[in-house]
């Protein structure tokens, strides 16, 4: 008998994991818009979040869109188009490397970083501190830090764009011969205001996500200092997870939007 409970306990433990990762984003959508808002503790989480990500950001937003242009090039020399790499190295940047790039750097520093903050509150029993004297941890604690990952993603979304655009510039023009003016006319040829929307909703969403994900890791984590380090290792792994999956269902509805 005791075997049998164990065993339904561990099939189990999977429902209710997913099952309390809802209930707590459920709880704090709807805990957003109500008082008091911890404006302090908001502006603190996204100068740490934007401090911690914006170097990796620009030194992984380089390579990525280079790879793409240099890949892209090749084949519009091939069919006599070389002066439309602008319309492809833009689109691109604008519509995919910018928002998976932006939440690559978000989950694997800011967000774990938000989760071991939140997991060592958890272990040394800040939060139920709080709940003892009246605050809402969810209020206090994870709104803020949820807000803070979806702002920033924005603004780093933003950023990787425009350095992308430019050095696909620099790496076309003065690598593989493209005309300047050819590739700065074709940069709004396919890519206009829906596209850029579309981008900063899709930057939000993975930046909501990797919030989210960190901040239920983080205060309900169990097993001490070691049960930390394993919580952190499943945010970045979670939030991989969730990224493939809201890119696929986004790029899904921008195209039949866009149509």
């Amino acid at each position: 008998m005791g075997f049998a409970a164990i065993s339904r306990g561990n099939a189990t433990a999977p429902l209710r994991s997913i099952g309390g990762f809802f209930a707590m984003a459920l709880d704090t959508l709807l805990a957003i818009p109500r008082r008091p808002f911890y404006f302090r503790e908001f502006l603190l989480q996204s100068w740490f979040v934007a401090r911690v990500s914006i170097m990796p950001t620009l030194l992984l937003s380089i390579p990525f869109c280079v790879m793409v242009v240099f890949t892209f090039n090749i084949l519009l020399v091939e069919f006599g188009a070389a002066d439309f790499s602008g319309t492809g190295a833009a689109y691109g940047t604008v519509t995919q490397i910018g928002p998976v790039v932006t939440v690559l750097v978000v989950a694997g520093a800011g967000a774990t970083a938000m989760c071991a903050d939140l997991g060592a509150r958890t272990i040394r029993e800040e939060l139920d501190a709080l709940k003892v004297m009246g605050i809402n941890p969810i209020q206090a604690l994870v709104v803020p830090r949820v807000l803070a990952a979806t702002l920033v993603a924005m603004l780093l979304s933003s950023v990787v764009v425009l350095v992308g655009i430019v050095g696909s510039f620099a790496f076309s023009v003065f690598i593989q011969n493209v005309t300047p003016g050819a590739f700065a006319a074709g940069i709004t040829l396919i890519t206009g205001t829906a596209e850029v929307v579309i981008a900063l909703i899709k930057a939000a969403l993975f930046g909501l996500a990797a919030g989210l994900i960190a901040c239920y890791k983080g205060i309900s984590v169990g097993g001490g200092p070691a049960g930390v380090g394993n919580a952190v290792n499943e945010t970045v792994v979670y939030t991989f997870m969730a990224l493939f999956a809201i890119n696929i269902i986004a790029s899904a509805v921008a195209v039949e939007a866009t149509l």
